[in-house]
């Protein structure tokens, strides 16, 4: 059964929250995991994949947003489909919960203070909870 953990930011910034979600990717990569970030738009995933080559000045977390290089790269950021061949972890920056969650090892619900982002956070909360996953919250 998937782990899920959500991750509370203490504020409202959308870069913070694209920020940790690069170094939570680059921790678990390190740790020889497959990673999915599940974002809301192809701008979305954009901006993450820009992100991941600049978050951090001393390192490089490899990735791709193409679906054809998936299997090449530890570190996969799309906003549409299935990514078959990953099921370590899941890092879903969407508001709504991926379908594809329930095949994941751990999924990792990042929410901060935005009002909508935690409203949504909160359903999705609900949503696990009713289905009986094993729920963990880490306020930051």
């Amino acid at each position: 059964m998937t782990r899920i953990d959500f991750y509370v930011l203490a504020d409202d910034s959308i870069e913070k929250q694209h920020t940790f979600a690069c170094r939570l990717a680059q921790k678990a990569s390190k740790q020889g995991h497959r990673v999915y970030i599940h974002t809301d738009s192809e701008q979305h995933s954009k901006t993450l994949d820009d992100l991941l080559w600049t978050f951090s000045p001393t390192s490089f977390v490899p990735h791709t947003t193409d679906p054809s290089e998936c299997a090449n790269n530890p570190v996969y950021i799309n906003h549409s489909g299935d990514p078959l061949d990953i099921h370590d972890v899941l890092i879903n920056l969407s508001q709504q919960t991926p379908d594809c969650f329930a095949r994941f090892e751990r999924l990792a619900e990042l929410v901060n203070q935005d009002e909508s982002i935690k409203t949504a956070g909160r359903e999705r909360f609900k949503f696990y909870k009713s289905r009986g996953y094993p729920l963990q919250t880490h306020k930051l």
